[in-house]
């Protein structure tokens, strides 16, 4: 398995300045995170780094890595490949960088969408990249707060934020993002 430092000369030479420090960002924040609700310290701030390793692939191979892993391609991903690059990332991290580790895969995997019954440690990288301290949006504040208070709650908040931008870009929505925000839903009021 790669270093840290080998991971980071290699996202410095396949991502621009801005994305390398968000990943940089999301990195120190998943680790924080980790600590302060007991997931792996080191797990979070590996999956935190490497999340975005696939940002800027090419849809046409996007799209090939989903094929080539039996990854359903739905008509939301077959016009906007990009949204899956975190499939694509879970791919570079395990044969390029010889991660092996299955949560820390998971997590890097559904940083974007999501999914039904998130583990703590896709919830922390998730919530990670939404909050990292380079991200300037309109009710990041609150999310940043929410998401040391309450990591659930600063879920939803992130998956409303993101339903409702892109409602009125006028793109699709995803179904996981749909189902991961309402799985949690209905999780809180059957608690």
């Amino acid at each position: 398995m790669w270093s840290n430092e080998e991971i980071k000369e290699y996202l410095k030479s396949s991502l621009n300045e801005n994305r390398y420090n968000h990943c940089i960002g999301v990195s120190k924040t998943s680790k924080k995170l980790a600590k302060l609700y007991g997931a792996n310290e080191e797990k979070a701030e590996l999956a935190g780094l490497t999340h975005d390793c696939a940002k800027y692939m090419e849809s046409e191979k996007i799209l090939q890595i989903l094929k080539d892993n039996g990854e359903e391609i739905d008509v939301v991903v077959q016009h906007w490949p990009p949204l899956m690059h975190g499939y694509a990332g879970e791919y570079v991290a395990r044969e390029v960088f010889g991660i092996e580790d299955e949560e820390v895969l998971s997590a890097i995997k559904y940083h974007v969408t999501g999914r039904e019954n998130m583990t703590l440690l896709e919830k922390i990288v998730f919530i990670a990249d939404f909050i990292e301290p380079g991200r300037d949006f309109p009710g990041v504040e609150k999310a940043r707060t929410l998401a040391y208070e309450d990591l659930d709650e600063a879920i939803i908040f992130a998956f409303d934020s993101t339903i409702s931008f892109v409602m009125k870009s006028g793109n699709l929505l995803h179904t996981k993002t749909i189902d991961s925000r309402n799985y949690l839903l209905l999780n809180r009021k059957n608690k």
